[in-house]
């Protein structure tokens, strides 16, 4: 019999028992006075001593709001030095953090605070077109007329202080400001006496693209350690500087961003309030970061910013490339031309803290650009078929992992935490995945977004890993839409490169026997831009929705 996709990793080095706020500590102690936070926009440079006075002033605000341990904090803001006050700030004293999609509009946002029971919320003023405290105030006009931390809202029962990250007054709002007045070291230790590892620490929200967005619950145990672990096998070390363009709402800026640094002693270093490839490649230079975070659309964004050759990036080494799948040529074209020797990719999800596999510093380079690596420490994984069984190596199924990384459940739904993990503790991931004789894991695509075209599985990756390498595409996104006689077929959006033209049928044609037929796109439309998610993600439910639409189709049912 073949050998089952299943594999196990390392039980070395040891998990870290720590809570954030103990980890904070401990970065101090060691590093008191190197950079620890450096907020380009906001001209922000904060050492590890500084922001720990500053992190533990804010934590004695929320205390005196009459928060305690336990009780829930959103925060509601795109990347800046508060945003990570108020992480570390919570986590010091046991206050569960609550990660909110600055995407958000009014729906989701009252569902979010309602479902796990926000009683203080940290916002900014506005970003891009989205003005944050009239959405609060559309669903608690109350707030305008209450004191300052004594809000009673019908629509937010729980909700009692409403925070906002400028100074300008405003009935109701407490400045952010007026939470770093003062320290008071009994208070944080009576808060922080009784704080575990294993406790909640952080909810974060995953796609609500197929329903009602799920509240993630993770402990310290579970982001700590994966951060420590996914530095550790990244090679960032103290003294490093990392910049962070993702994020920090998501597990990719928080968790392997912010929290990675404080376990290594690395410099964090945010580029913009949100990704801008301009500001990243400035901030690169600027600053000589030796690390850079991104999803794929990230880095191709600033190799091809008309810009680039400007900048000298002589000082990157390592990085990690992660959050969807990566073409092969980007991967490639990182290392040449970003000097990034050392860039790996991560493969995880918010559920598991999030990284489950990881390519190594020692990897081949066939094996960084082709796979996501090898399974973390202290982890396990396997391949399953529809029924459960373990599949033999190389055969596609879907991909489960075990282990310290598997989140506390979905916050207040246990019906779907069970349709997650299951009894032997398995989180299912819904990502289709093979691994090899080596123990490599590919994602070749997600469960719901594999095309069966007249019986043939197709794994739109593959296809837009080949259309990746025509000369004048910079980007493709291959989606099914329904067919009446082979049940789907395959739709290619395309975006050229600058000043590149090209019609559907030179794409076909570069197509054509070079992959099988019925992989060739049966439709391919040229675009400017792709849906996407604020954490760089494409849309593909919404690239189908719209060619269904354009193409005045239905959808076939199938038994």
């Amino acid at each position: 019999m073949a050998e089952p996709s299943y594999v196990k990793g390392a039980s070395t080095p040891a998990i870290v028992e720590r809570t954030l706020g103990e980890a904070l500590s401990v970065a101090v102690t060691k590093w008191p006075n190197a950079e620890a936070l450096v907020s380009c926009h906001q001209n922000i440079r904060w050492t590890w001593a500084e922001l720990a006075t500053r992190a533990d002033a804010v934590a004695t605000g929320l205390l005196k709001l009459g928060l305690v341990p336990g009780d829930r904090v959103g925060i509601w803001a795109p990347n800046c030095a508060e945003w990570t006050l108020t992480q570390l700030a919570t986590a010091r004293i046991g206050l569960v953090l609550v990660n909110i999609n600055p995407a958000y509009r009014t729906w989701e946002l009252e569902y979010v605070l309602n479902l796990v029971g926000v009683k203080a919320l940290v916002c900014a003023e506005q970003f891009k077109s989205s003005d944050y405290l009239e959405m609060v105030e559309s669903l608690a006009p109350e707030l305008r007329a209450s004191a300052p931390g004594d809000l009673t809202s019908s629509r937010l029962p729980a909700l009692r202080s409403a925070i906002k990250l400028t100074a300008r007054e405003r009935s109701g709002w407490l400045p952010f400001e007026s939470l770093t007045k003062e320290t008071d070291g009994n208070l944080l230790v009576k808060a922080a006496l009784n704080l575990r590892p294993e406790d909640p620490i952080n909810v974060q929200f995953t796609s609500g693209t197929t329903g009602k967005p799920k509240g993630a619950t993770l402990s310290h145990r579970n982001i700590l350690n994966n951060a420590t672990l996914v530095g550790g096998t990244m090679g960032l070390r103290a003294g490093d500087r990392l910049c962070i363009p993702v994020p920090l709402y998501h597990c990719f800026g928080m968790v392997m961003g912010n929290l990675a640094c404080i376990a290594h002693g690395a410099t964090m270093v945010y580029p913009a309030a949100s990704f801008d490839a301009l500001s990243v490649l400035k901030a690169v230079e600027q600053e000589k970061c030796t690390a850079l975070y991104g999803v794929p659309t990230m880095f191709i964004a600033e190799l091809e910013h008309g810009e680039f050759s400007k900048f000298d990036l002589g000082s990157l080494r390592t990085g990690i490339m992660a959050g969807s799948p990566c073409p092969v040529e980007v991967m490639r074209k990182v290392i040449d031309k970003m000097h990034m020797s050392d860039v790996g990719i991560a493969y995880g999800m918010t559920e598991t803290s999030p990284v489950s596999f990881q390519t190594s510093l020692d990897a081949p380079l066939s094996r960084r650009v082709s796979t996501v690596g090898q399974i973390q420490p202290h982890l396990e994984a396997k391949v399953v078929d529809a029924k459960g069984d373990i599949l033999p190596r190389g055969e596609p199924g879907e991909l489960c992992a075990r282990g310290y990384s598997v989140m506390i459940g979905y916050w207040g739904d246990r019906e779907r935490t069970r349709e997650a993990i299951d009894d032997d503790n398995w989180m299912h991931t819904g990502d289709l995945a093979t691994i090899d004789a080596e123990g490599y894991c590919n994602i070749v695509g997600r469960i719901k977004d594999m095309v069966i075209r007249g019986g043939e599985n197709i794994y739109p990756k593959e296809v837009e890993d080949f259309l990746f390498g025509h000369p004048k595409i910079e980007m493709a996104q291959v989606v099914g839409v329904p067919d009446a006689k082979y049940g789907e077929e395959l739709c290619a959006w395309v975006k050229l490169r600058a000043g590149q033209t090209a019609t559907a049928e030179e794409i076909t044609a570069y197509c054509k026997g070079q992959i099988a037929h019925y992989k060739v796109p049966r439709y391919v439309r040229f675009v400017d831009a792709f849906p996407m998610t604020v954490t760089g993600k494409v849309q593909k439910f919404e690239i189908r929705a719209a060619m269904i639409k354009e193409l005045g189709i239905a959808e076939v049912e199938t038994a």
